[in-house]
């Protein structure tokens, strides 16, 4: 398995994921998944051109409430095996790796059920983390549901270390979350 930047090629087997309810948006979930399957009908160019949108150029986002907050620059790639596997994503502040309240975490990444237990999630951060760390930043920052045990494993095999409980927003239901922290020099 290796990440890969979006392209035309790739595109049936990403809307065929789609098709069958799975989700980029692991907040969202079908509803995300029917709209990300409509930009990708009504434009598939702009949509594998905003895969990287370095200056947040995309259309606001949707959080899990309904609610709609400009988008901040951040880039995605696609697990590929061959076929589709899931997504990861970077996003980031400009001018410093403090994000928004309303942005959780630096990098997010879901991948399809029938390809989870392969340690896809665990590989597709090893490779982008070298690739994120070139934007300069001193870390990032991964959350994710206490009761997550895949993706708690995922992050410390990465190199993740708690920093802290937290709540989340309101905007994403007020539960408890977990996050973690990755320096670049520990995976240098």
């Amino acid at each position: 398995m290796k990440i890969v930047r979006p392209l035309e090629e790739h595109l049936p087997s990403f809307m065929a994921a789609l098709e069958q309810g799975w989700s980029p948006d692991t907040t969202r979930g079908p509803e995300a998944a029917a709209e990300a399957l409509e930009v990708v009908r009504r434009d598939p160019a702009k949509f594998l051109e905003r895969a990287v949108d370095r200056e947040a150029a995309g259309d606001p986002v949707k959080l899990p409430d309904g609610s709609v907050v400009p988008r901040i620059p951040g880039y995605n790639h696609w697990m590929w095996d061959g076929e589709f596997c899931g997504t990861i994503g970077f996003r980031w502040q400009p001018g410093g790796a403090a994000l928004l309240p309303h942005v959780l975490g630096h990098i997010g990444y879901a991948v399809v059920p029938w390809k989870r237990r392969k340690g896809y999630a665990t590989e597709a951060l090893r490779q982008l983390l070298p690739i994120v760390a070139q934007e300069g930043l001193p870390y990032v920052e991964i959350t994710c549901d206490p009761s997550n045990e895949p993706s708690i494993k995922v992050i410390e095999t990465n190199g993740g270390v708690l920093i802290e409980r937290f709540t989340k927003p309101a905007q994403f239901g007020g539960n408890p979350g977990l996050r973690y922290r990755i320096h670049f020099q520990e995976v240098a």
